[in-house]
């Protein structure tokens, strides 16, 4: 029963990986380090999982105030969305205040059944769990669809997670797929530099200024709980996975 109420806390945090650390804190806090030991193996040489690969002028679309890991609020921005550098810092800074137990940078391979426990292996190490938590997202391994005249192509053919800044861009013509806030911002700022068309499966859905990541999470939030206590909410079009207006 602990370990389910910590978990729905994770669920509805705006950094799920790094959310893990207040699932490690709290469970040891629960049973006991004597019986519950807890390991978190990061890819990462540093801290700062996706956000360390992120482009330059990437940014939260939620205030600080409502982004924050539970157990210790994030510094207020200078602007109205914190940076990418000053999500990274507050990733380090929370893993460096709670002594989080993190071992890097370590690639796991696999996780196999063995008896009653769990084995995770990366390289010549391996470890016995009786549970494993996946939190890896999708940033290392970037899907680019097929399409015909692929293999033709003479130009760049880039994913966002290895996209960096405009400038290699300037002057060019520019195609960016996909309707996501990713695509969205990265438009913007190649748009300044060269010709751009965007090429999206539905058309695209702003939200209104006024609806920012805090908006989202809270519409989350009620979703769920309606889910769990078995009743159904009224609420406005649009979702995570719609455009929001950031400056």
């Amino acid at each position: 029963e602990v370990l389910r109420r910590i978990v729905q806390e994770v669920n509805t945090a705006p950094d799920v990986p790094s959310a893990l650390g207040l699932l490690v804190r709290r469970v040891r806090d629960a049973m006991g380090t004597e019986v519950c030991s807890v390991y978190l193996l990061d890819e990462q040489a540093s801290p700062g999982g996706a956000w360390l690969h992120g482009w330059d002028s990437l940014r939260l679309f939620s205030p600080a105030t409502w982004s924050s890991i539970p157990g210790w609020p994030m510094p207020a921005s200078a602007s109205t969305y914190p940076t990418r550098a000053e999500v990274i810092d507050y990733l380090s800074r929370y893993e460096e205040r709670y002594q989080l137990p993190v071992l890097r940078p370590v690639h796991v391979d696999a996780v196999e059944r063995d008896g009653d426990y769990l084995r995770v292996r990366a390289g010549e190490r391996h470890w016995r769990a009786r549970a494993v938590v996946s939190a890896t997202g999708t940033w290392s391994n970037p899907y680019i669809p097929d399409y015909p005249g692929r293999a033709e192509f003479a130009g760049v053919q880039l994913h966002s997670a290895h996209y960096s800044d405009p400038a290699p861009f300037t002057g060019q013509r520019v195609m960016i797929v996909g309707g996501g806030n990713s695509g969205a911002q990265i438009l913007a700022e190649v748009s300044k530099v060269a010709e751009t068309r965007w090429i999206t499966p539905e058309p695209p859905l702003f939200l209104a200024d006024d609806v920012d990541g805090r908006v989202l999470f809270e519409r989350a939030t009620e979703r769920w709980k309606a889910q769990q206590e078995g009743r159904t909410v009224e609420q406005p079009i649009g979702g995570l996975g719609d455009v929001v207006m950031v400056e």
